[in-house]
């Protein structure tokens, strides 16, 4: 239950913009955030987050790519999304500075609110 809370504040935010204005997040920042979010996302290389989502057809996984497709155009903050038969997988990160920043994290936790329509 805990988990699930802590995903909804993350999601309830708004992706600020960046411009290159901020820093790219390090260490504990991204410890902290990633604990935040749902289960799943892996960070890699302290650039960018990753997630594989699995679904029983290629209907559900295309649905589900059109939701998240809607939230990045919302905040303005765009994943690379792979959809594959029963499957997407989202990368993002911030390229304006090369990392990652909290925009990166409210966007993966949106796209973890998509998986239930509501």
């Amino acid at each position: 239950m805990r988990e699930t809370s802590l995903m909804n504040k993350l999601a309830d935010r708004t992706c600020a913009a960046c411009a290159g204005v901020v820093a790219a997040l390090r260490g504990e920042a991204l410890t902290h955030l990633t604990s935040e979010l749902g289960g799943g996302w892996r960070i890699i290389d302290e650039i960018r987050l990753e997630k594989e989502y699995k679904f029983k057809n290629f209907r559900g996984a295309l649905a589900f790519t059109n939701r998240v497709g809607e939230a990045a155009e919302r905040e303005n903050h765009h994943p690379d999304i792979e959809l594959g038969w029963g499957r997407v997988k989202l990368v993002i990160w911030t390229h304006s500075v090369g990392g990652l920043t909290e925009a990166d994290f409210v966007l993966a936790a949106k796209a973890d609110r998509e998986l239930t329509p509501q």
